[in-house]
């Protein structure tokens, strides 16, 4: 009959591992057991000169002489391991008695564990235990296996025992063996060679600091630790002035640049939607990380649709860009300012102080946060703004191996070829984040399809649709400029009819 083994990694943690017997494998388990760290006490009438030099290494006792059974006292491991089959059955029983494990050398089947062979490469164990019934034959396997690894195993040993402590103590719980599972993947020689660490610029908002957590989770995937660096932005200690009226882009942006530019810092996540169309000759985007919903969403304690709010109801928002689309669809409404964190936005909702308000889901998903109805606006009535639901992760421009690091850790390339699209009409656009322009790119079979929608100053909103096979980032490129081209196209033909 098999008898099934379980095996484990037992730490000494000061115990005595006390050996009855003086031979070759009395001298065999010493050596195993000195080499894990247990205190060592032989007990032998003869003791060979192996296992003497042994004893001497490792500072281990003996007394030379029969065994008695108070030798098995504050023992946490026995071996038996005599050439009298019934005295070591006698050792089984006495440690037994005294709670301790046994194993016994000649009877594996009688004790309550075999003794694995064993090599260590650094932190990293290799055992095979063959249950007793061929030592010899096990030591030969962990030979052979130790033959093919070389030391840059115990340094991915150490890589994952480092991340293992930082995953702990910064992801929660839901999130951490994911993590861990797909680090353990990775190629060892990249886990012996990864980076220690990084910095984050990030802002301080709750919503800020799970996106921050979102890319720091993918490059711990890789072995790197992200610490972060909080910083409270323009738009942050100004939550009373409308986005458009600060008179400069970048009010969420520029001072983790800042940080970036004085070396504080390696790389910034940003919502992308923050982003200006173009960023200082110093700065780069090395990233877009997977996109949540891009949607709108309309959010109201009494009213389940947009279409139901009764004429007058206030609708609060601090997008230019959402009231300009939503007046277009009900211009029977009131629409205010609405300044603030997701989670300050809904609190006023829920005071009473707005009938709705309209977020980004994006924002709503990733805080896990709602109210009573929350409606998402299909696309092609309210289009998202440029780079809404993803996150650019910004970094110093020069830095080739950074910037490799982060795109292979975080990037996700559909993500990054409809951004590309949308900023690039952005960019024609010549408009800032907080614009009056809404431009969003998706996957549409084998194709990129972008919509925009655009209200000029002083003129009605205006709206195209473009769809291409985009295989690089600098096709969509083309196709979001010739989307912003239809757009200004459409904007001037309106102005010329107006007039």
């Amino acid at each position: 009959m098999c008898v099934r083994m379980l095996p484990i990694s037992l730490r000494p943690n000061g115990r005595r591992a006390v050996i009855v017997g003086g031979g070759n494998v009395a001298a065999r388990k010493a050596e195993s057991l000195a080499g894990a760290g247990f205190q060592i006490f032989v007990v032998a009438e003869r003791i060979g000169d192996r296992l003497r030099a042994i004893l001497r290494e490792s500072e281990g006792a003996f007394v030379q002489r029969q065994y008695r059974l108070g030798d098995l006292e504050q023992a946490g491991i026995v071996i038996a391991a005599t050439d009298d089959a019934a005295l070591n059955a006698r050792i089984v029983t006495d440690a037994r008695a005294v709670r301790a494990l046994v194993c016994d050398a000649v009877d594996p089947q009688r004790g309550d564990f075999t003794m694995a062979a064993t090599q260590h490469i650094g932190e990293l164990t290799i055992s095979v235990d063959s249950g007793g019934s061929s030592p010899a034959f096990a030591r030969r396997i962990v030979r052979e296996l130790t033959d093919r690894l070389d030391s840059s195993y115990a340094d991915a040993v150490r890589t994952l025992s480092r991340m293992r402590a930082y995953v702990k103590e910064t992801f929660p719980s839901t999130e951490r063996g994911a993590i861990l599972r797909a680090l353990a993947e990775r190629p060892v020689a990249e886990l012996a060679t990864a980076r220690r660490s990084l910095v984050c610029a990030t802002r301080r908002s709750a919503l800020a600091m799970i996106q921050s957590r979102i890319v720091a989770a993918r490059l711990a995937e890789r072995g790197i630790a992200t610490s972060f660096l909080p910083i409270t932005t323009t738009g942050d200690r100004d939550q009373q002035t409308a986005l458009d009226r600060f008179g400069s882009v970048g009010v969420f942006v520029t001072e983790l640049e800042h940080a970036l530019r004085e070396g504080r810092a390696d790389y910034a996540v940003h919502s992308c939607k923050d982003l200006a169309g173009t960023l200082p000759d110093d700065m780069r985007i090395a990233a877009i990380a997977r996109r949540e919903d891009p949607r709108d969403a309309f959010c109201s304690e009494r009213y389940e649709q947009f279409e139901l709010l009764p004429a007058g109801s206030v609708v609060g928002t601090s997008s230019h860009r959402r009231r300009a689309q939503l007046a277009a669809l009900r211009g029977d409404l009131r629409y205010e300012i609405l300044r603030g964190n997701v989670d300050t936005r809904l609190r006023k909702l829920a005071a009473g102080e707005y009938d709705a308000i309209v977020v980004a889901m994006a924002g709503l998903k990733r805080l896990g946060s709602a109210c009573a109805h929350v409606v998402p606006f299909p696309i092609d009535r309210v289009v998202p703004a440029v780079g809404q639901g993803a996150l650019a992760i910004e970094m110093r421009a020069g830095d080739q191996r950074l910037r490799e690091l982060l795109y292979e850790a975080v990037n996700d390339l559909e993500s990054e070829l409809c951004v590309c699209a949308e900023r690039a009409a952005l960019q024609v656009m010549r408009a800032g984040c907080s614009a009056p322009l809404g431009v969003h790119a998706y996957i549409c079979a084998d194709k990129v399809a972008i919509e925009g929608a655009y209200v000029p100053p002083g003129g009605s909103l205006s709206r195209a649709r473009l769809e291409r096979a985009c295989a690089t980032t600098a096709q969509a490129e083309a196709l979001g400029t010739e989307l912003a081209a239809h757009l200004n196209g459409a904007a001037v033909a309106a102005r010329g009819l107006e007039r």
